[in-house]
């Protein structure tokens, strides 16, 4: 249980108009800018074999990079958490589920002909049918969601503290099974049962925020000058200095969001933030296809320039595919059909607002 406390903050804000709150489309913007970056550089390092100055950027990101984005994912669950089973299963299990059969046959359908000139067709199968099981590229958030919302709902009898500590122990066990679902499971639940034990706390936190921002800039530069000593000593990977770093990033980005929603600037974040689910899926192709061309050009010789402009191809190409989409009448890539649906539809409005 979360307690009245963090239920009638999340309550409070889950119902306010119109439908959802500021700062947390700044933060989920934010976390989703750094996953495309992280991708899109490591990827134009790896393909040209030079790292460039994007990488300290996210070298920086990688303590709290994850952890943030699983923390707001569980800020809203009191909410919902009451639902009854086919209510919950649809919203938390389905929805994810469908999003991601999708899309990870759609990067297969990109990626099948590359794989099938290195192995064989029937290889290209089995990839396939393992991915089911093995979450396939940079769809693994969209597929461990699911494993944490139920596993929330039915550990609801459970003492949470007690829940809290065994979480964070597994995460400092550093697990390393080479399994994805279970090494990220260990190295992550922890984030987003936080996020829904202590929603109260953070949203208390955001609100302080909004109303000493000197302070709140004063406690984010301290925090850098930490976050980024221990990462360029690499003590940043030791276990339980590891699970600081992420709950301390969370909460500096939930004050930078706070902080960029009350100043109202750089809304670009904002506008990311609430359409992350669709920078999230379509990143890949524009991601992919900016990094091959300009490699292989070479009409820019400097990798960080390259790195910096793949990220930003590859947020504003994802945004251009959900349009185009919308346009031709493909909302299905984007938005989960009635076909699709177990339980009964709920206002958008407020759909987006608890969910």
């Amino acid at each position: 249980m979360t307690g009245n406390g963090t239920s009638a903050l999340t309550e409070r804000f889950a119902g306010s108009v119109p439908g959802r709150v500021d700062w947390v489309d700044y933060a989920k913007g934010i976390c989703i800018v750094m996953v495309v970056m992280m991708h899109s550089v490591l990827g134009v390092e790896l393909a040209a074999g030079q790292t460039g100055f994007m990488h300290l950027l996210v070298m920086f990101a990688k303590p709290f990079r994850m952890p943030d984005f699983f923390l707001i994912s569980g800020l809203f669950l009191s909410v919902v958490i009451d639902r009854d089973w086919r209510t919950y299963l649809d919203r938390k299990v389905v929805h994810f589920a469908y999003f991601y059969v999708l899309w990870v046959t759609i990067q297969f359908g990109f990626k099948a002909p590359g794989f099938a000139a290195e192995t064989s067709w029937a290889h290209v199968g089995y990839l396939y049918l393992e991915s089911f099981i093995e979450p396939f590229g940079t769809l693994w958030f969209i597929y461990l969601l699911p494993l944490f919302f139920v596993v929330t709902k039915a550990a609801r009898k459970l003492p949470p503290l007690l829940v809290w500590v065994v979480l964070a122990l597994l995460e400092s066990a550093h697990v390393a099974t080479g399994w994805t679902v279970i090494d990220e499971f260990c190295a992550r639940f922890v984030y987003f049962y936080s996020g829904y034990l202590f929603a109260g706390y953070v949203f208390a936190l955001s609100d302080r925020a909004r109303a000493h921002p000197a302070l709140a800039l004063a406690g984010l530069a301290l925090w850098a000058l930490l976050n980024g000593g221990l990462v360029a000593s690499g003590l940043s990977e030791w276990p339980v200095v590891s699970l600081l770093l992420g709950l301390c990033g969370a909460c500096a980005i939930v004050i930078l969001g706070t902080l960029l929603a009350r100043a109202h600037w750089l809304n670009f974040l904002r506008f990311c933030g609430g359409h992350s689910i669709v920078i999230y899926l379509a990143f890949f192709l524009p991601m992919a296809a900016t990094r091959t061309l300009l490699l292989r050009s070479g009409l820019i010789p400097d990798i960080g320039t390259i790195s910096l402009i793949v990220t930003v191809v590859g947020v504003a190409g994802a945004i251009a595919i959900w349009r185009i989409a919308l346009m031709l009448g493909a909302n299905f890539l984007f938005e989960r059909p009635a076909a699709f649906w177990i339980a009964p539809k709920k206002p958008q409005a407020a759909l987006q607002a608890a969910e």
